[in-house]
């Protein structure tokens, strides 16, 4: 491999990466708090795609119970439209909490029949996504980005890169969210009482947090992450359908497993390393790519079970 070529890869990788890693943070915030894998996280994701789709003005296609729908809304940017998209998949995360998870709480139910009740959940959305807009695919306007032109290209010796434009905002968009969580987590109260409650439930609430609360502002903000990742990406390669969301959920477990479970940073470094890592494979066996998080993880846990950033979790019996 030329280092043109390998230039090339290493741009793709980082970008999709990042959005794996925005993606990935909405399944670490939960599991920090709750100790649970919210698999409904994929269906938000899917959701947030779609608002933002028919919050631009677009119809639905002619199947489903929608068909021919549209919103009277003409000329929103789109910027406007992801995060009015991605608020909308946060409210949706949080009446999902309400709904699915809360109840079980109450009863200090086993953590797994929590997991069964996400994944339940998640089935319902995905059944009522199809149900209302059928299973067509869809694409965003190809003028979303304005005037900025499709593809940048720069010659390295006698070859030539070329970069989507779309890369470099998935890219940029990701870097400023991941820099706007890092300091509501580390600096503002709402993240220090976040902390606190993924510490000990238990004595934040002795200590006058209000445990819930803090575990909707989770789910929120999870959600707002999800919705805003299914917006990157359909806005790169489309909406491929109600299901458009289980592939990337499940490359979204890889990455947090892979980074550490419960580990902000591991969250990031899980999705970059996943990213690059599907960006080097050939192109002769790019029908297998989606299949790599998963034997790079198998790989990875083997060495390190507890993950690239993670703790071992050190039980007394």
């Amino acid at each position: 491999m030329d280092f043109a070529s390998f230039l090339q890869n290493l741009l793709n990788g980082i970008s999709i990466g990042s959005v794996y890693a925005i993606f990935a943070l909405g399944y670490t915030l939960i599991f920090s708090i709750l100790g649970i894998i919210n698999f409904a996280h994929g269906a938000v994701f899917t959701l947030g795609a779609y608002f933002t789709y028919f919050l631009l003005g677009q119809p639905a296609g002619f199947n489903g119970a929608l068909a021919g729908f549209k919103l009277p809304l003409e000329g929103i940017p789109f910027p406007v439209a992801a995060l009015i998209g991605s608020l909308l998949a946060g409210i949706v995360a949080v009446l999902l909490e309400r709904l699915a998870f809360r109840p079980l709480r109450r009863r200090s139910a086993d953590p797994l029949l929590a997991l069964v009740s996400s994944l339940g959940v998640a089935l319902v959305l995905v059944n009522l996504i199809q149900y209302l807009v059928g299973a067509e695919s869809f694409a965003y306007p190809s003028d979303i980005y304005g005037k900025i032109k499709p593809v940048v290209s720069f010659a390295m010796g006698e070859k030539t890169v070329v970069i989507r434009t779309v890369q470099i905002i998935l890219f940029g968009v990701s870097m400023v969210i991941l820099l706007i969580l890092a300091y509501i987590i580390g600096r503002t109260k709402v993240g220090k009482a976040l902390r606190a409650v993924a510490e000990n439930a238990t004595t934040s609430s002795l200590l006058g947090i209000s445990v819930d609360r803090y575990i909707l502002y989770t789910f929120f903000l999870s959600g707002f992450l999800g919705g805003l990742a299914g917006t990157l990406v359909a806005s790169s390669f489309g909406i491929a359908g109600p299901y458009f969301g289980v592939t990337y959920g499940l490359k979204g477990l890889a990455v947090i497993v892979l980074g550490g479970l419960g580990s902000i940073p591991g969250a990031v470094a899980g999705g970059v390393v996943i990213g690059l890592a599907e960006a080097f494979v050939p192109s002769e066996y790019s029908a297998y790519k989606d299949a790599i998080p998963f034997v790079l993880l198998f790989i990875i846990l083997l060495v390190r079970p507890q993950g690239l950033l993670g703790r071992l979790q050190i039980q007394k019996v």
